[in-house]
């Protein structure tokens, strides 16, 4: 498969060989310097090798003390090593790196294809292009490969792990024969031992790789940088058992780089944050992006004092000042992710304070009642590698909510407190009600720059919101957070094997975000099922028109059908189709693997349907999984179900492995406007319609005279009775300021301003322009389309509006955003 690794232009390559060898810890030590707006600094990798060339070593401790002390003697004698406690390798918790701060350090010598030859660096590091083979044919070096992009790498070292203080307790094998190839031998034992240590010693564990990370380097190794990888070798081995195991690698960050996007707050202040690129983390450090290459980390972070530094991590971080106006931060991970999922958001943040402690029901009516069988999942091992899990923990067992945190720029503090503040405990009590223990153990919130192209994203232990969320009361705010809550479990504790099955993470959050909104406001049976009715026709809707605008081949949720999950030979991949801008803001994955879901529990029913997702979560977290996985596992609780026809194989040819609007669905679509919200919205558009034909043909006087009782309506009635005046073909003006005077169309939430700036832009209201101006400016995360329907309507004035409004938000926009806007407008 490496001779198809060339994408096409927007699929997106995985490089890193993860059947050869595997990351199982990264430590970062960093700068973040604005100045510059570059991430300076180091990555220690700790290494295994890969299923395939995995081979049992011994586990005999006879001897070990003495090859310990005698590789060190001998190290002392060919080196002269100095011991690890002075090794001029910088470190946030024993001295700080000036240079970093500065933007100044090690020269970037690549030229501007990334190779490195002899005369370039004066370690010997020279270019591999020509000289290894991925597969390692004949005598050629064994290459590790790394997930790259934008980066300048600096250097590349093996760490000699041997010379840490104590680290002789993790040394066992066989009496010294060949020194130097024992001495290598030693490290990659004393790394094996470090990486395989019980969860219960995982502080330790944590410990001796901040020591290891620090340790001096024992030889440079050689390296290449391509467009989408970073290619190491060491001169002579020709395996993955004998290439180290820790490495270390200095590097920095681009600015132009695509991982993280440097930007200013809503307050005007400079912050930089991972944003959810396309291209993922591999442009913030080099690493293995498979999701396969599961790992811990732990990093520190060093930035001027003015700055918090938030980042995904099990602990909530205290800064350490290492120098006057220097701040170091240090997080961690002991649950095995993937790399993908690491985030960093570096800004003025404001931590938004409590006066109060809100009160979260907890009574029998809001729990949902547990079946002897959850108790039993309890009791069982878990599925995955070995980590503290929080399933296995009685206390984490009985936590409804969680310890959090809400960050944001000091001009939204207020709108927070309001809104935000109050919303998290009652949405996390109402996830663990549904699915039971929380995978993480905090949480942070953080409302993001406007530039951010989303309403939301989540990653362990952190939410980023979109301020899109905050205004127009708390509908748009709790539902958002609710699908951020969902990934804890849906996304992030159980994860895709195959990146393309976006439906796994997406469709899952979308169906749990009315379940969990449902219970936060602890709704009737009744209520419950009307809303969720409401909101199954408003997704109805959208679905209709995304599979009308958008290509076929984007469609469907499973395009690798049975190759789904299947790599090359070395573990590299391609995710198809997983650059291409537009696709960022397509819905398919969401809403097709909602009604899905939706279809599912329709047919078992709702309490039997939950029972089975509580089952998956503890029969499958901590594990990446395909779509047959759970499909599978739901269907054998339910024989009754397979013998009328639903199967696997019916599921995926109806579902999953086809374009287009879904065939059982077809049938469903009608039966969502019978439900007493929808009718109630129909009835006042009628009332619009009618009231729109009067204004038409009567004079100022009489329309005065014409007084119409408009009902109130929730905010999802309010988007669907705009969706519905859309299909209008002409609204006059005199309609549409009463339409936003009645229901003050202004300070609703995002969604009902969207479509108010529709409506706008379709009848060239020109008193609304000033609204359009607004949401493309503070709503970027939704503005996009926007674009399109101001230039297709030839109107002067609008193209005016949507030149001016891009002109001003470009430099800032996201790049997806950015190049999808310029398509619709040069």
């Amino acid at each position: 498969m490496e001779t198809q690794l060339d994408p096409m232009k927007d699929d997106l390559p995985l490089m890193a060989n993860t059947s050869h060898m595997l990351v199982k810890h990264y430590v970062l030590d960093l700068d973040v310097d604005f100045k510059s707006q570059v991430i300076e600094g180091f990555i220690v990798l700790f290494l295994e090798t890969g299923s395939r060339y995995r081979r049992a070593s011994s586990t005999g401790e006879e001897g070990c003390q003495s090859q310990f002390d005698e590789t060190c003697k001998i190290r002392a004698w060919e080196q002269g090593h100095v011991p690890v406690s002075n090794a001029s390798v910088c470190s946030s918790k024993t001295e700080y790196n000036d240079f970093a701060v500065c933007g100044k350090g090690e020269e970037d010598t690549s030229d501007k294809n990334g190779n490195h030859s002899n005369e370039e660096q004066a370690s010997g590091i020279s270019s591999s292009k020509n000289c290894c083979d991925i597969e390692n044919h004949g005598n050629e070096d064994f290459l590790l490969v790394l997930d790259c992009c934008d980066l300048s790498v600096l250097k590349v070292e093996e760490v000699d792990v041997a010379a840490v203080s104590g680290i002789e307790k993790f040394t066992r094998s066989a009496k010294l024969t060949d020194v130097s190839k024992e001495l290598a031998n030693l490290r990659n034992q004393i790394v094996h031992e470090l990486v395989t240590l019980p969860s219960d010693r995982c502080k330790e564990q944590l410990y001796y790789y901040t020591c290891c990370s620090q340790a001096p380097g024992c030889g440079e190794l050689l390296f290449t940088t391509g467009t989408w990888s970073l290619e190491i070798r060491k001169s002579g081995i020709q395996t993955p058992t004998d290439f180290p195991h820790a490495i270390r690698i200095r590097y920095k960050t681009k600015p132009e780089g695509r991982s993280v996007t440097w930007t200013t707050d809503q307050s005007g202040r400079p912050c930089v944050y991972t944003m959810g690129s396309p291209i993922n983390n591999r442009a913030l450090f080099p690493c293995q992006e498979p999701p396969i290459a599961l790992s811990t980390w732990q990093a520190s972070v060093r930035t001027a004092a003015s700055f918090v530094v938030l980042m995904s991590g099990e602990n909530s971080a205290e800064p350490v000042q290492l120098q006057e106006g220097i701040m170091s931060w240090y997080y961690y991970v002991t649950m095995p992710m993937p790399a993908s999922t690491f985030t960093i958001a570096v800004g003025c943040w404001q931590e938004v304070k409590q006066s109060f402690t809100p009160a979260v029901q907890t009574n029998n009516e809001f729990s949902l009642p547990c079946s002897q069988a959850d108790f039993r999942w309890h009791e069982e091992s878990c599925g995955h590698v070995e980590y503290p899990c929080r399933f296995q923990s009685p206390a984490a067992r009985l936590q409804r909510v969680i310890p959090y945190r809400v960050f944001a720029p000091w001009c939204l503090m207020k709108c927070c407190e309001e809104h935000l503040l109050q919303l998290i405990p009652q949405c996390l009590s109402a996830a663990y009600t549904t699915l039971g223990t929380h995978p993480f153990s905090r949480l942070d919130v953080l409302i993001v720059p406007s530039n951010f192209s989303s309403l939301g994203m989540a990653s362990p232990h952190i939410i980023f919101l979109s301020q899109s969320v905050l205004p127009g009361g708390s509908h748009l705010c709790g539902t958002r957070l609710c699908h951020e809550i969902a990934h804890a479990w849906f996304g992030l504790a159980i994860g895709a094997r195959d990146w393309t099955e976006e439906w796994i993470s997406e469709g899952f959050a979308t169906f749990l975000e009315d379940v969990f909104w449902a219970r936060a406001q602890q709704l009737s049976h009744d209520e419950e099922k009307a809303q969720q009715e409401l909101k199954a026709l408003l997704r109805w809707r959208r679905l209709r028109d995304e599979v009308q605008n958008s290509e076929e081949e984007l469609q469907v949720l499973r395009p690798n059908k049975e190759s789904t999950g299947e790599v090359s030979e070395s573990g590299a991949s391609i995710v198809k189709h997983g650059l291409k801008a537009e696709k960022i803001f397509m819905q398919i994955h969401y809403l097709k693997g909602y009604f899905l879901l939706r279809s599912l529990a329709r047919r078992i029913g709702g309490a039997s349907y939950l029972a089975s997702l509580r089952k998956f979560v503890y029969k499958f977290h901590g594990q990446l999984v395909l779509s047959q996985d759970f499909l599978s596992m739901l269907l054998e609780d339910v024989p009754e179900q397979r013998e009328s026809g639903l199967t696997v194989e019916s599921i995926f040819t109806n579902w999953l492995d086809t374009s287009g609007i879904p065939k059982p669905l077809l049938e469903e679509g009608e039966t969502w406007k019978e439900s007493r919200l929808v009718q109630q919205v129909s009835g006042e558009v009628t009332k619009w319609i009618r009231t729109n034909q009067r204004i038409r043909k009567s004079s100022k006087k009489k329309r005065r005279q014409d007084e119409v009782i408009f009902q109130k309506l929730l905010p999802d009635q309010l988007v669907l009775l705009l969706e519905y005046l859309l299909e209008e073909k002409t609204l006059c003006p005199r309609t549409l300021q009463c339409l936003e005077e009645t229901y003050q169309l202004r300070d609703q939430d995002a969604e009902v301003r969207h479509r108010w700036c529709e409506l706008v832009v379709k009848h060239k209201y020109v008193p609304g322009y000033g609204d359009v101006e607004k949401f493309l400016r503070e709503d970027q995360a939704m503005g996009v389309y926007l674009y399109g329907e101001l230039m297709v309507n030839e109107d002067a004035k609008q193209q005016e509006l949507a030149y001016k409004c891009f002109a001003a938000a470009r430099e800032q926009m996201d790049v997806s955003s950015a190049k999808v806007v310029a398509e619709m407008l040069f």
